[in-house]
């Protein structure tokens, strides 16, 4: 099935953020775009943040994405429209805090997100049948992005 991105990902600043700056709007594949777009956000901007500070920017985006994703989902009538990536942004930040540095975990925390976001393991497919509005939408992601933080430091540390 095609992403079919409505005209207002280029003209309002709240849905273009939903739309990871407008890598959800990628015709095929949005959610997997979307985490490729945050990969450079996380190498330039969290990487290096102390694992506090680093926390604390994940709080803060992720309370950012429920209004984000919430506000954009009900202006287009539709919940969870598949361009709608923040969640995967903030999922893909979340596998990735705590992660050695260097490309191997970066292409690890990658695979992993993709794959629990994917295949969505309970609790996640209850929470992305159940819990709608920004919330929701947000809640399966962070959910999949803690799933993929433990297997990752379950690899770092017994595997690596």
């Amino acid at each position: 099935m095609a992403n079919s991105a409505p005209a207002s990902v280029w003209r309002n600043p709240i849905h273009f953020l939903a739309f990871g700056l407008g890598s959800g709007a990628a015709p095929k594949a949005p959610g997997t775009f979307g985490t490729l777009a945050a990969i450079p956000f996380f190498i330039f901007f969290l990487q290096g943040l102390e694992p506090l500070h680093y926390f604390g920017a994940l709080v803060v985006t992720s309370v950012i994405g429920i209004y984000l994703c919430g506000k954009t989902s009900k202006d287009l009538g539709v919940h969870d429209h598949s361009g709608i990536v923040w969640d995967e942004f903030v999922g893909f930040w979340i596998t990735m805090w705590l992660a050695p540095t260097g490309w191997l975990y970066i292409l690890l925390g990658f695979v992993l997100f993709r794959l629990f976001d994917i295949l969505k393991p309970w609790p996640i497919s209850w929470i992305d049948k159940h819990v709608h509005g920004g919330f929701g939408i947000m809640l399966d992601d962070i959910l999949a992005g803690l799933m993929s933080f433990v297997v990752l430091q379950a690899l770092v540390t017994f595997v690596l």
